[in-house]
């Protein structure tokens, strides 16, 4: 497993995990797939959002093939520059259970403190317990639950919002 930071160049390869994150766990996504695939020029798209100074993509390769992703959203605000947001975190599911994901936010992690972050915060679909447990195992809490987040095909999902501080609230 080799973890690196995702630029302008990955973007198609980003492009495909995306497309079968959305078609295999749509659940755990804003996004369905069909509003992805409905989108002018995806590619470029997904160009310029990995070569954004908002945000920073880190991607999980196995024998070249990108095989986990996960972003770490920064706050341009003044007042809310001391923490970021983790998006996008998906593993295929052919490589889940060999501690990508874990590879993955520990890497976010430690660049949050280089950059001088305090806290990240998430969401994820509650009835993930998978997901859910990788999370608190790394240290996030889980500080609400919002009931029916979001609703796709007349189903409803949870969300819990989890927050990672780096240092003790006084």
């Amino acid at each position: 497993m080799r973890i690196t930071i995702l630029n302008g160049e990955h973007a198609d390869e980003y492009w495909y995990l995306r497309q079968e994150a959305l078609k295999q766990n749509g659940e755990a996504f804003a996004t369905t797939y069909e509003e992805a695939m409905d989108r002018e020029n995806p590619v470029e798209k997904t160009k310029l959002n990995l070569m954004s100074n908002g945000s920073i993509t880190y991607g999980s390769w196995e024998n070249g093939t990108l095989v986990g992703v996960v972003t770490l959203l920064l706050e341009k605000h003044t007042k809310m520059k001391h923490k970021a947001h983790i998006m996008a975190m998906y593993v295929n599911e052919e490589y889940r259970g060999k501690g990508i994901a874990r590879s993955l936010l520990q890497t976010v992690i430690k660049k949050s403190k280089e950059l001088g972050l305090e806290q990240l915060h998430l969401t994820v679909v509650s009835s993930n317990t998978a997901a859910v447990n990788l999370y608190t195992s790394v240290g996030f809490q889980t500080y609400g639950i919002e009931k029916r987040s979001m609703k796709y095909n007349g189903v409803y999902f949870d969300e819990a919002h989890m927050v990672n501080f780096f240092h003790t609230i006084p």
